[in-house]
């Protein structure tokens, strides 16, 4: 009778192995040196394979001689296709799992966050506790075991990521969460705190020992996910999933982290809807959700982002546990401007929900400022002469108790192998660099510093509302421009609308194709010209593009608040962008709308340019305040506006300043600031600097390095600028109109006479 090799107990191989001798398994040799090392190790999975295995094949030796009447090439198929099975199955059965080397120890970790860290990770959690941290270990504790949000923001290096990760583990090892959501500022962070599990996972020794029911599956994979389907244990499946964005610990019966998930997600990616699926058909949802440092540098320095990334926190990952039920948070983060949204996530008036706890590297600083400066300069100089510092560690290990007086750190054991204290080491770092320091390791970043006090901020730009419906235009405006920005995968417009004396009301903007979100770049544009016009190159993009925004802009009748209709009467293409100046020009010229129409040429004219007043008038040229157009020449054949950038962004950005009710003032429609965050911070995307050349002194306007956007701004100038060609005037601007041409026309010379 066949013996199934999946029922034999490792005791029953050995002794059946026993009995083999040598010469009967000549032609098997390397499976009787694995039997020899096996003997030894019953308890390994891998090696009580092999034993079943030798055992198979000594009972298929042994069996007695099938009837003659059967066929003999049956035979030999029905014992080769009973060996492949039984390799197969071998390969696939994990065998018995070790026994829990210490169940004290694994029950009192389970009942203590912070025995489970010193237990299970001492070589991560090397030093001494600091206070700071007992009370963070507590809070995780606290809102994995009981529910609750709690979000920490720790000196960098403190280890509150691996916390965190640790906590993860905690939470599903122990059957206290069985589906936990790893949430990164993107989903490549998720997946490298998600990768840092497996290797403890994979590698720890410490939780193979005693909690082989999750370890030893996993470990039995040999770093191999294709194993991962076919996996057996006790002839079962173990359902255990292994992939670079997800993990499915194994089932086992008895295993209080049978079947538990852990999945990552990037906070602006896809969370919704987030579940999984059991074989047994149950459908689990996250219960506890754990977010490491969900903001970047550049979406810190943002409103609109921060505030997007926030509505993302309150809605789709708070309700990830799906309805009646309340989700666990667990928040590492870093403070990175005033603001931004770690800073108001751990605002307990803000967001008291998330109980927010900041810790800091420094709670007082040494009194003995004057030692302290000498030690700057004497490590400075040490460094200089290649010493690491040595010379400054000196000085303070001579004046250690003068220079530390007054001083508290929150982690005494902190500090490096060169260095002789906390406060040393955190000194340094200060001394390295203050606003990294107070910003990283204190979290109370300094507040940003201001290139001029006269610079207008997204805040004031976004709260410029004046309680107009879009696309309504005010009664007293009587003139309506819009200019379009061309970009390679989108086109950006404003509309606006102006009375004669340059008082303004943007009442419309927005982008082709409509991305029908609140916050996004350039960058990370989804619907873009390229989609909408399927099957044409970028020339072609654009052109459809302009086409169906101006048939749009152009084609409709805008209300005025008295109810009469109005139309735009002047709308320009910026035509400076190496790739579509040709298109713009050709579109201008073929569109229907080609008489409202005009490609547009931005002019930087800084100090040392010359300005537009020097210039000389041709025939033909049509000269305005800081603009002019061109004769007709050359291959283009059409005309088309320069003007100066710099002259015209002082301007509108002068208009912003204005109070609202005050002449000149210009305002956004709209009665709800937060609307037009993105807006806002594309037309302050520059700043300005003062600049002598020449015997005169011009604003200079430069790109911010944290904000790469700034079309809504060219936008809203380009508008400006349309809005002066169809006669708008600012009171006082006359004197600097005429200025500009360089010769008076007859009318002109009239009407001074009869002044």
């Amino acid at each position: 009778m066949a013996i199934d090799p999946r029922k034999l107990k490792p005791s029953e191989c050995v002794r059946t192995l026993n009995s083999t001798s040598l010469g009967e398994v000549s032609s098997e040799r390397q499976l009787y040196r694995h039997r020899q090392r096996a003997g030894h190790r019953i308890g390994d999975g891998k090696h009580v394979d092999l034993l079943r295995y030798c055992a198979w094949l000594h009972q298929e030796r042994h069996a007695p001689t099938p009837p003659a009447e059967v066929d003999p090439y049956s035979r030999v198929k029905d014992k080769a296709r009973a060996r492949n099975a039984a390799i197969a199955l071998a390969g696939r059965d994990i065998g018995d799992l070790p026994d829990v080397e210490n169940s004290e120890r694994k029950e009192k970790a389970a009942g203590s966050f912070r025995s489970f860290c010193e237990a299970y990770f001492s070589l991560t959690f090397h030093l001494a506790w600091s206070p700071d941290h007992l009370k963070v270990i507590e809070r995780i504790e606290e809102a994995v075991v009981r529910g609750g949000l709690f979000s920490l923001a720790m000196a960098r290096g403190s280890g509150k990521s691996s916390l965190a990760e640790v906590a993860c583990i905690w939470a599903v090892f122990n059957g206290y969460r069985d589906f936990v959501c790893l949430i990164g500022s993107d989903e490549g962070h998720a997946c490298d705190m998600l990768e840092s599990i497996k290797t403890e996972l994979d590698a720890n020794e410490l939780l193979l020992a005693d909690y082989p029911e999750v370890c030893f599956p996993i470990q039995a994979l040999d770093g191999i996910s294709n194993r991962a389907n076919g996996q057996l244990y006790q002839g079962k499946r173990t359902q255990i999933g292994w992939t670079a964005k997800e993990v499915v610990l194994p089932t086992i019966a008895g295993s209080k982290a049978s079947g538990a998930i852990i999945k990552v997600a990037g906070l602006t990616g896809r969370i919704r809807g987030m579940k999984f699926k059991r074989p047994d058909g149950k459908t689990v949802r996250p219960s506890l959700v754990v977010l490491d440092d969900p903001q970047t540098d550049e979406s810190a320095r943002s409103l609109s982002q921060c505030a997007n990334r926030e509505a993302i926190l309150a809605g789709a990952v708070l309700g990830l546990a799906g309805p009646g039920k309340k989700i666990s948070g667990i928040m590492p983060c870093t403070v990175i401007r005033p603001g931004d949204m770690a800073d108001n996530i751990l605002d307990r008036d803000k967001h008291p929900e998330w109980n927010g706890a900041r810790t800091r590297m420094v709670n007082s600083f040494p009194t003995n400022e004057t030692l302290w400066e000498r030690y700057a300069e004497i490590r400075a100089e040490g460094l200089r002469a290649g010493d690491g510092g040595a010379t400054g560690t000196e000085f303070y290990r001579q004046n250690r108790e003068a220079m530390d007086e007054g001083a508290e750190v929150s982690w005494k054991e902190r500090f490096n192998h060169d260095e002789l204290s906390a406060i040393q080491h955190a000194m340094n770092l200060k001394l390295q660099d203050e606003a990294a320091f107070f910003a990283e390791y204190q979290n109370e970043p300094l507040p940003a510093e201001t290139i001029d006090a006269d610079q207008l901020t997204a805040e004031q730009v976004a709260n410029k509302i004046n309680g107009t419906d879009r696309c309504c235009v005010p009664i007293a405006a009587n003139h309506l421009t819009a200019f379009i920005d061309v970009q390679g995968k989108l086109l950006f417009y404003v509309v606006a609308a102006w009375e004669d004396d340059f008082t303004g009301y943007v009442v419309d903007y927005g982008t082709f194709p409509d991305q029908k979100r609140g916050h996004f770049t350039l960058r990370d544009a989804r619907q873009t010209l390229a989609t909408v016009a399927d099957g044409t190159g970028l020339e072609g993009s654009i052109y459809a593009g302009l086409d169906a925004l101006t048939d749009d802009l152009l084609g409709r009748e805008w209300q005025r608040d008295d109810g009469a209709a109005m139309k735009i009467g002047r709308c320009m293409i910026d035509a400076n962008w190496g790739h579509s100046t040709n298109v713009v020009y050709q579109f201008c010229r073929q569109s229907p709308h080609a008489s409202i129409l005009l490609p547009s040429h931005g002019r930087f004219v800084g100090a040392s340019s010359n300005p537009f007043s020097e210039y000389k008038r041709r025939p033909g040229d049509r000269v305005g305040l800081n603009w002019r157009v061109p004769s007709i020449h050359g291959k283009r054949a059409i005309r088309h506006v320069i003007y100066d950038t710099n002259w015209w962004k002082s301007f509108t950005h002068a208009r912003l300043a204005v109070a609202m009710g005050d002449r000149g003032c210009l305002s956004v429609f709209g009665d709800r600031a937060e609307q037009h965050r993105m807006f806002a911070e594309q037309i302050t995307a520059e700043y300005f600097i003062k600049t002598e050349g020449r015997g005169r002194t011009v604003d200079e306007w430069k790109a911010r390095p944290e904000q790469p956007d700034n079309h809504w701004l060219d936008c809203l100038v380009g508008c400006a600028v349309g809005a002066s060609m169809q006669g708008a005037l600012l009171f006082g601007t006359d004197v600097s109109s005429s200025r500009t041409r360089g010769r008076l026309s007859f009318r002109e010379m009239q009407q001074r006479k009869r002044c």
